[in-house]
């Protein structure tokens, strides 16, 4: 079989599940987290990594920024076996009690992007299956750290999050918002597969505060020091997957 034509991998290559950030570097530190770590392909945004953790086989793939770049990523992971997906992200908090650094497992994405528009129609929710959700959560709950649980955003515009629109998403009860789950969970269902996500809080829109605002660097320490805490439950996740 010919191989994909961004991720250059085919069948054989990679596990049954895929933890899915969106920055390439973050793949790298995810595989520092498991043995057996062997880079598989990389082209364009995409790294892909076949790793070990617990036992357990499992490929690490980066999606690049945004919805139509993820929906590659998804199209050409399923095509090769993988079967389940799990968003380890960045998003910015809608509520004023979620802080920096804090921990959110969505339960569901609202279809703020255009991705999804060309598979389906907006009124059709996107939402992660119960199964990877519930690992999740449950892996999340044993940490004695923040964590909320609950729907999200995904956005195509990170410089057009204008006020108006983080005041209805907030005033709607959203937690936060990103650029990547509704096109992994839409892609996912509609393939009969399965898709979760957990986020760091890199900001808060409500508060005024975005990435990049502190120490001259694309996250504040809290947020790049507590992904860490992200990427070991997502890892303890997908041993129970």
């Amino acid at each position: 079989m010919v191989k994909q034509p961004h991720l250059l991998v085919e069948p054989g290559d990679l596990a049954d599940v895929a933890l899915v950030p969106g920055d390439p570097g973050r793949v790298d530190r995810i595989a520092d987290r498991c043995e057996d770590a062997t880079t598989v392909a990389q082209n364009r945004e995409y790294k892909v990594v076949a790793a070990t953790y617990g036992g357990r086989e499992l490929t690490i793939c980066s999606t690049g920024i945004g919805s139509p770049s993820a929906a590659i990523a998804a199209e050409e992971l399923a095509a090769v076996g993988v079967e389940t997906f799990v968003r380890v992200g960045t998003t910015g908090a809608l509520q004023p009690d979620i802080e920096i650094g804090d921990t959110v497992v969505a339960t569901g994405a609202a279809k703020d992007e255009g991705t999804t528009k060309r598979y389906e129609s907006t009124a059709v929710p996107a939402v992660p299956d119960y199964g990877t959700l519930s690992a999740l959560v449950e892996s999340a709950q044993t940490r004695d750290a923040p964590v909320h649980v609950g729907p999200i955003a995904t956005d195509d515009a990170f410089y057009a999050e204008s006020p108006d629109y983080v005041e209805a998403w907030s005033e709607a009860g959203l937690l936060c918002v990103e650029m990547e789950a509704a096109a992994l969970f839409t892609l996912a269902r509609r393939k009969g597969l399965a898709a979760g996500a957990i986020c760091t809080v890199d900001g808060n829109l409500v508060e005024g505060t975005q990435k990049g605002e502190t120490d001259g660097e694309e996250l504040p320490g809290k947020a790049k020091n507590n992904v860490e805490r992200a990427i070991d439950i997502a890892l303890d996740a997908t041993t129970k997957l």
